[in-house]
């Protein structure tokens, strides 16, 4: 179970970050984070971070596919995760 739990916090850490690095990057011209990437880390679990990142770091907000599919996989990640925590419990 701790597993689970550390999996989760550390990929949604790493999701919240590469949005404010991304953010910054845009901000300065610099080379970009694929758009890609940004969505492997949700799909794989980062979702809440990512999304988190995007309210806070004001990116990626007028994207359609941003301003909807990462609510929708937030959604569905914290679903997933509290079904894991009652399965392992």
């Amino acid at each position: 179970m701790n597993y689970i739990i550390i999996y989760y916090l550390l990929l949604n850490i790493v999701s919240f970050l590469i949005m404010g690095i991304d953010k910054n990057r845009a901000k300065r011209g610099e080379w970009r984070i694929r758009e890609a990437t940004l969505w492997w880390l949700a799909v794989i679990g980062g979702a809440i971070g990512g999304y988190i990142g995007m309210r806070v770091y004001h990116h990626k907000t007028k994207h359609v596919s941003f301003k909807f599919g990462f609510p929708i996989l937030t959604i569905f990640h914290l679903l997933l995760f509290m079904y894991l925590l009652k399965q392992l419990a």
